[in-house]
């Protein structure tokens, strides 16, 4: 049985359930070393993968649903079954919809050694920028979607751990390789000396078509946010600009939506 206790909350003052008081309060869930999965899409997303679980929040009606996910699990998990009256006092109900868990983060693998256990050819993705965690999210998923290696995650993005990221990501990050780096134009040089190319997505008049870029090989595929795009630090850091042609009077695509396109184009390819 891999459920340490069921209590009944009938408020939200008890210290144990002070992360689920402080959902807006990220850098102290990551200060902490823990993130919050919210909605029963992402909990049974979590359940399943290798992920430590410290405790969960649920309705009675998500208790029912969830219970024997929870019993199956291996750790001791701690939990706390409140109405939906109280529930809905927390931040972002209709995002969680009165069901939310708290697991580990837990350390983020190497870089080095998963381009040494990944098949060749390598497909990875790098993103610079990102303050969105929606977006961030689901760049998370379209990598899992489309099969990218890693996503690697620039210093000057947020962490796909808060809450809002790993919802976008539809608890995706359970499964999909990330590493965080602290010196992202670094690590994309350290990549073409290995053979990697990085190709930075990017608006410009010279840039090559998608449909007409290589992307059978080792390729890194870079994006950074909408609206400044990447950086030309970044830009100097990759080996080629390539761009998905639209109609003059469209300047831009949500990043997400661009991830979405490149790695489609990348496995299309590939088949």
């Amino acid at each position: 049985m891999a459920i340490a206790s069921i209590q009944t909350a009938h408020d939200l003052d008890a210290p144990e359930l002070a992360l689920y008081r402080t959902l807006k309060r990220v850098e102290e869930h990551e200060r902490a070393g823990v993130l919050v999965a919210a909605n029963h899409k992402v909990i049974k997303r979590l359940l399943a993968s290798r992920y430590t679980v410290d405790s969960a929040l649920l309705t009675p009606e998500w208790l029912a649903k969830l219970e024997p996910a929870l019993r199956a699990r291996p750790e001791n998990i701690a939990v706390y079954v409140a109405d939906d009256a109280l529930l809905e006092t927390i931040t972002g109900y209709k995002l969680h919809q009165g069901a939310l868990a708290v697991a580990k983060i837990p350390p983020l693998p190497d870089l080095a050694e998963l381009l040494k256990n990944s098949p060749r050819p390598l497909l990875l993705a790098a993103v610079e920028g990102l303050a969105s965690a929606e977006n961030l999210g689901a760049a998370v998923r379209n990598c899992a979607a489309f099969g990218a290696h890693v996503l690697i995650v620039g210093e000057t993005c947020g962490s796909p751990f808060q809450r809002r990221a790993v919802a976008s990501s539809m608890g995706t990050i359970f499964e999909q390789p990330v590493v965080r780096v602290a010196n992202l134009a670094e690590t994309l040089t350290d990549l073409r000396a290995q053979g990697v190319r990085c190709l930075a997505a990017h608006l410009d008049a010279q840039a090559t078509p998608l449909a007409r870029a290589e992307l059978r090989g080792d390729c890194c595929l870079v994006f950074g946010a909408e609206g400044p795009g990447l950086t030309p630090k970044m830009l100097a850091a990759c080996d080629e600009r390539v761009v998905v042609p639209m109609p003059s009077h469209m300047n831009s695509l949500n990043v997400a939506t661009a991830a979405a396109v490149f790695l489609y184009e990348a496995t299309r390819q590939r088949a």
